[in-house]
């Protein structure tokens, strides 16, 4: 009896290293949002497109970063991301970082 409990708590350890969760951290960024984004959109339709930017510079106001990464299971994080400038309240260039995916799946489309 010992050696089947023995036996099923080495089975369970084993199983739970081999499982590693997938974890995603920053905002989305794809190619279909950054088509959204058009030279001269103010900052409030800009939120409404990408959401709030994962950096702000309280030094530089009118910048912008949104940063993306995924670590799939055990294979290597993709990252990409965008960079948006602003003159103003007005949008005046985007800096793009990565591969960014078409679609909202970066996991099936970008490596």
């Amino acid at each position: 009896m010992q050696k089947i409990l023995i036996c099923l708590t080495l089975c369970a350890a084993l199983s739970a290293c081999a499982y590693k969760p997938d974890i995603q951290q920053g905002n989305m960024v794809t190619q279909d949002k950054l088509a959204q984004l058009k030279i001269g959109m103010d900052k409030r339709q800009i939120l409404f497109v990408m959401g709030s930017p994962m950096l702000t510079d309280p030094f530089h106001q009118s910048r912008w970063d949104y940063y993306y990464s995924l670590t799939p299971g055990r294979e290597d994080t993709v990252r990409h991301g965008a960079t948006l400038y602003f003159d103003g309240e007005r949008l005046s260039r985007i800096e793009t970082h990565g591969a960014v995916p078409p679609a909202e799946y970066p996991e099936k489309t970008a490596q």
